[in-house]
């Protein structure tokens, strides 16, 4: 059985007037701000000239944060957090693609938390709500815009962990798909396979409800429709509608969390350096393969198929040809790969739970040194 529950605290602004639409609620927001962005991006886009020149309008303080690096460092973000203590800010913006985003939440928790970075998990030491938090995407692709989820790496480099927290939902985020286009072909690919694997696994988990099926099944259409045209380039056109999606799929995972292709990607990522969209999809075939074993994994990728207008099978073939990830993995490398992830909580999302031997019998069949 569906249920119609709904629950989405963030105001979303979407076109390109959305941050004049949105201007009064960062004016309530109060008088100094933290921008938390990375080096290159939000400048490239124009995003946060936009934001400044706001901020500027509305007599608002404030200070760029402009060290986040792609997959967060817990550390970093608890450093910028005590930084935005110290300057007592009001409140956050993060601009940028999922790892800006992802950082601002965290940052905006420790801003207003005087504690240890590992503290940050334990909902009984972070005893006061984060900072206000703004969300202005230059990608279409993590969603987190579009939900409360801060995935951070910890000390070391080889692991992640989610923060997800009832004040870590944006107050706001303004989508804006005209800063997307600047964005490389590679990495808008990269980035629209991240949010189709939100939409696919979001779809058959079953915390699914209605409603956030029916986005999964509307940004999975959206997002297929565009690159299964395999594009020379990315339009206008294009763009709006893979920034619409991919903020529709951020909010289904908000419901349901991720499926097993994420973890099995986390590995890729952080070991090998392969982009995390292209990470996810390189195991989008495993994930129908093994869904199909059971009843209703088999019907729900049917009926998901279906809705985006194509079949299970083609999805299989297609999503890992246009990630091609190509590793030469021996068996020690391999086993290091899968004990990074092997505990992770995303496996038993799915209709079909991937026991740790069949983790190894994915990896192997992907990427075992012939």
């Amino acid at each position: 059985m569906l249920f119609a529950d709904f629950n989405m605290p963030t105001r979303i602004f979407f076109g390109e007037d959305a941050l004049e639409r949105g201007a009064d609620l960062i004016a309530k927001a109060g008088r100094r701000a933290l921008i938390v962005t990375g080096k290159t991006s939000a400048k490239k886009s124009g995003a946060e000239a936009e934001v400044t020149a706001l901020l500027e309008r509305l007599g608002i303080h404030f200070t760029i944060y402009d060290g986040v690096i792609e997959n967060p460092p817990l550390l970093d973000c608890h450093a910028a957090g005590r930084m935005a203590r110290e300057q007592n800010t009001d409140f956050v913006i993060g601009i940028g693609g999922g790892s800006p985003l992802d950082a601002a939440k965290a940052i905006a928790a420790f801003a207003a938390n005087d504690i240890l970075p590992e503290d940050i998990f334990n909902d009984d030491k972070r005893t006061e709500r984060a900072l206000p938090i703004f969300a202005v995407p230059t990608t279409a692709g993590t969603g987190s815009e579009a939900n409360n989820y801060s995935i951070l790496t910890l000390p070391g480099g080889l692991q992640k962990k989610t923060l997800k927290s009832p004040d870590t939902w944006p107050v706001a985020s303004f989508v804006v798909p005209k800063f997307g286009a600047t964005m490389p072909n590679s990495v808008t690919l990269s980035t629209a396979l991240d949010a189709f694997a939100h939409a696919m696994e979001s779809y058959l988990s079953p915390r699914s409800t209605l409603f956030s099926r029916k986005a999964a099944a509307f940004a999975a259409r959206e997002i297929f429709d565009v690159i299964s045209a395999l594009p020379d380039a990315y339009d206008a056109a294009m763009r709006e509608r893979l920034s619409l999606a991919a903020t529709v799929a951020g909010w289904a995972i908000s419901v349901t969390g991720t499926g097993f292709p994420h973890p099995l990607g986390y590995s890729l990522t952080l070991m090998d350096g392969i982009p995390h969209g292209r990470a996810c999809a390189a195991f989008a075939a495993d994930f129908i393969t093994y869904n199909e074993r059971c009843e209703t994994g088999r019907a729900l990728l049917a009926e998901f198929a279906a809705a985006i207008g194509t079949k299970p099978r083609v999805l299989a073939a297609f999503l890992p040809g246009v990630a091609n990830v190509e590793l030469a993995l021996s068996e020690s490398e391999i086993a290091r790969h899968v004990e990074l992830i092997a505990e992770a909580k995303n496996y038993p999302n799915s209709p079909y739970v991937l026991s740790k031997e069949e983790i190894f019998e994915i990896y192997r069949s992907h990427f075992l040194k012939k």
